[in-house]
């Protein structure tokens, strides 16, 4: 039987070799070239040492927010470790952030009870929160029990020493000398010597140590603003403005420098350049009540009586501003500026013959700071003014009757009072 022969089959051979075309593609060209999809591309991991490090040169740079954030990723990379809470802590202070600072400084406290470090950065924070100062000097006890060679601490509880009353300035004096003595070349031994020097009045002393101070961290603006106290007092004006204008530089989200200009050129009679920065303090935090008497204070000085009425109602009896913003009031007292806020918002009154309430504020006055001469002069010229609206129903723009700072009148020592 003959069999038929079987053609050949092209068409198979030719999509067989296809597909080890098709293979060798896949394997060799496609792949390599193809990200792969099954997971994520695995992150480099920091050590805690490393952001610390970090940390450390942001801070040594003035940038404290950055250095801040980068101590709060040393802390969650190792939660365990008390020098992290430490660290973060004393850049806190620095950047004025005195509430958190405190609760870092006790979370390593709890971490570890016997962390000297720990015990002298809760002291400098609740020293600095105000108000704080007995515990402050508790906690700087602990510290120096615990290391009381350690020329930072020394420097803190100068701070704290000051901060207690003037019974004190003599033994804070002596601490700085203690402090140079164990280590002339860190920041806070120079800073703590400029601030006893400066609280004794001697201004151009404490300038030096500023300046030295700077010489080891040149980007921190608490330096420059209490270097700018300095000049203040001296009446360098130019100097004072120059220290507080670098500071706001260093640290534009704080209100303060801004409103250290604010008194400064008060200080000189330049109430216009007083009133622009005044209003710069309350733009930076505008439910500050203290902030918004200043403001008062310098739309008086402007004859804007309307406007200073409105800014010293906030500061006195607190409320919500159009922007929804809720403030405070700070009651009467005998802190300085407090006392300012009041007098000043009666002379308003006066002025713009709203004397029932302005009466109002003389009695109170009257009542709660009867010692202070220049609040009393104010509430008399208050009373004189009233008296002469009775007498005068047409009321000119007079000149304003308020205290009037001088170059050689004393410089508040006061800032403002934070709203809680």
């Amino acid at each position: 039987m003959n069999r038929r022969r079987r053609r050949p089959n092209y068409f198979g051979w030719v999509v067989f070799g296809l597909v080890v075309l098709f293979g060798y593609y896949f394997n060799q060209v496609y792949l390599p070239s193809t990200p792969l999809l099954a997971g994520p591309t695995p992150t480099e991991t920091r050590s805690p040492e490393a952001y610390k490090t970090e940390a450390e040169q942001l801070f040594n740079e003035g940038k404290l927010t950055q250095a801040i954030e980068a101590y709060q990723a040393a802390k969650s990379a190792s939660p365990q470790d008390p020098s992290l809470y430490v660290g973060l802590a004393r850049i806190q202070v620095w950047a004025g952030q005195y509430e958190e600072a405190q609760k870092n400084a006790e979370y390593a406290l709890l971490l570890n009870n016997t962390n000297a470090m720990a015990h002298a950065v809760h002291a400098w924070a609740l020293d600095l929160k105000k108000g704080k100062n007995g515990a402050a000097l508790e906690a700087i006890d602990e510290a120096l029990k615990l290391d009381p060679n350690n020329a930072v601490i020394q420097a803190y509880y100068v701070e704290i020493l000051v901060d207690s009353g003037f019974d004190n300035y003599e033994k804070a004096a002596e601490v700085s000398r203690v402090a140079l003595a164990l280590d002339p070349n860190i920041v806070e031994r120079h800073r703590a010597r400029g601030y006893i020097l400066n609280v004794t009045q001697n201004y151009e002393e404490s300038i030096r140590e500023y300046e030295e101070a700077l010489k080891f961290n040149k980007n921190l603006a608490l330096l420059y603003m209490e270097l700018g106290d300095n000049y203040r007092a001296l009446s360098a004006k130019d100097e004072a403005v120059q220290a507080y204008t670098t500071a706001i530089t260093l640290n534009p989200t704080d209100p303060e420098p801004s409103y250290l200009i604010s008194r400064t050129y008060s200080t000189f009679g330049e109430y216009s350049k007083a009133l622009q920065y005044a209003e710069s303090a309350v733009g930076v935090r505008p439910g500050d009540a203290s902030l918004r008497g200043n403001l008062g204070v310098m739309y008086y000085r402007n004859f804007d009586y309307g406007n200073a009425l409105s800014e010293l109602g906030f500061a006195i009896f607190g409320g919500t501003t159009s922007e929804g913003v809720e403030i405070t009031g700070i009651p009467l007292s005998n802190n300085q500026l407090v006392t300012e806020y009041y007098f000043t918002f009666g002379l308003a009154l006066a002025r713009m013959d709203q004397c029932g309430d302005a009466l109002k504020i003389v009695q109170e006055l009257q009542s709660k700071v009867s010692t202070d001469d220049v609040a009393m002069d104010a509430a008399n010229r208050t009373i004189e003014i009233c008296q002469e609206n009775l007498n005068n129903p047409v009321v000119d723009t007079p000149t304003p009757t308020l205290p009037v700072e001088t170059p050689n009148s004393p410089v508040e020592t006061e800032t403002p009072v934070p709203t809680p």
